[in-house]
Order: structure tokens, then sequence, then C-alpha cells
């Protein structure tokens, strides 16, 4: 065994180092502007990789039209890439259903499919009975749509940062429209019952107020056809 003074210093790691990790910087360098990673979301949607120059440092993962957006320095090589966007990709969709979750809105799918049978059944005698009701990212001119042919319904992830009531006059519209396809005095009737149908219905014209301004794509007026758009105050 050599003398202590002979063994050599373990290496000193920096403050956050991830171990097995090179520096940001060394590898295949990526492509600069918007590409769609080899990486998936969890519901198999693809992911959007925009390395820019002018960000210098970290990464930073956000919602933009419905898409999962991953911001990196143009520095980050092709195999730091593969490391960190999936970690970036999983934060930013557990804060999505962690806020969703503090609001009380269902976070998961089979949790508004839940709450979808509870309306149907309290609101609309079980007339409606959907096979299936999920959350899209890919819907931003509409809060809810439904296809009464399948019995389907989406609702946009946009409506999960809005009140749990605001969420049920969105589903029970949707599921309305499972028993009559269009607006007529009949499918007004089968929401009459809602206590907070008017509140709901101004709730949502301001949010589509404030999105035709925000928000690409949500300019449209509010609910054509069998689906309630997110674009004016009405719903007819």
């Amino acid at each position: 065994m050599p003398a202590p003074s002979a063994q050599r210093p373990m290496p000193r790691r920096k403050p956050g180092a991830v171990p097995g990790r090179q520096p940001i910087g060394t590898g295949t360098p990526g492509p600069l502007g918007d590409s769609y990673s080899a990486h998936k979301r969890s519901n198999g949607e693809p992911v959007v990789v925009r390395r820019t120059a002018r960000r210098k440092t970290g990464l930073a993962a956000f919602w933009e039209d419905g898409q999962a957006v991953i911001a990196v320095p143009a520095r980050l090589s092709l195999e730091d890439e593969q490391y960190w966007v999936p970690r970036m990709v999983a934060r930013l969709e557990q804060g999505t259903q962690a806020q969703a979750g503090r609001r009380g809105v269902p976070a998961s799918n089979e949790a508004l499919m839940q709450r979808s049978m509870m309306l149907s059944r309290k609101y609309l005698g079980s007339g409606a009975v959907p096979v299936s009701v999920r959350w899209v990212t890919n819907q931003n001119d509409r809060w809810g749509s439904a296809t009464p042919a399948r019995k389907t319904i989406r609702i946009s992830h946009h409506v999960q940062g809005m009140p749990e009531w605001v969420l049920d006059y969105v589903l029970l519209h949707e599921l309305a429209h499972l028993i009559h396809a269009n607006h007529s005095p009949a499918f007004w009737a089968e929401l009459a019952g809602y206590p907070q149908l008017e509140t709901a219905k101004a709730f949502l014209a301001g949010a589509s107020f404030s999105a035709a301004r925000n928000i690409s794509g949500m300019e449209n007026g509010l609910d054509e056809g069998d689906d309630l758009a997110a674009g004016s105050g009405d719903m007819d």
C-alpha cells in the first residue's frame, strides 16, 4: 500500500454537476432554430427543441400553442439534448398536473372521465354516457369539443388553470352535445339545472377576450357546430 502522501486526491465535482455528464458545449453541435426532438411527451406527442444563440445558459420548458417547447442554448450538444430534454418535459408535465391538482381540477383522463359521469348523473339524468373524455394540448381555438357519433369528448389543457365550476360547465356543455348535436332549445334545457351556468359563460367570455389578444390560434368565434370554441363570449 502506498504511503498516504502518494495517494491521488479525489477530483472535486462542480456544484450541481451531474455524474457521468460532460460539460454543456462538448459533443455534436445541434441545429439552430426549432426542431422536433426524438423524444416524445407522455401521450406520444412530439417535443420542440428551440436552440438559439441568444440563450447563453440554462434551459426552459413551456407550452406554446399546445406544444411542449424546450428552449436551450446554441452550444448544447445533441448528446446533452438527449439527456436533458426528456427531463425538462417531465418537469413541465408534472408542473401542469400539480397546478391542476391544487385547483381541484382532475389532472388525469381517468379522473376527468369520472367527473363527467358524476355530472351526467347529477344534471343530465345519466343521459350522456361518453366513451372517452380526455385532456388535449392541440386544441387552442376551443375550450372543448365533442363527437356525438363516437361519444368522445376532448377538453383543452387551457381549461386546467380555470376554476373547478368552469370546467364542470365545459364538461356539461360537451356532454349535452352527446344528447343534442346542435344548440336547440332542448340542448340548453339540458343545462338549465346547472347553477353556475351564466357565471361560467361570463367567465369564458372574459377568458376568450383575453385569449384573442394573447394566444395565437384562439381568435375564432366560440362554438361552431358541436364544438365549444374559445373565441367570443357567446356559445350560441
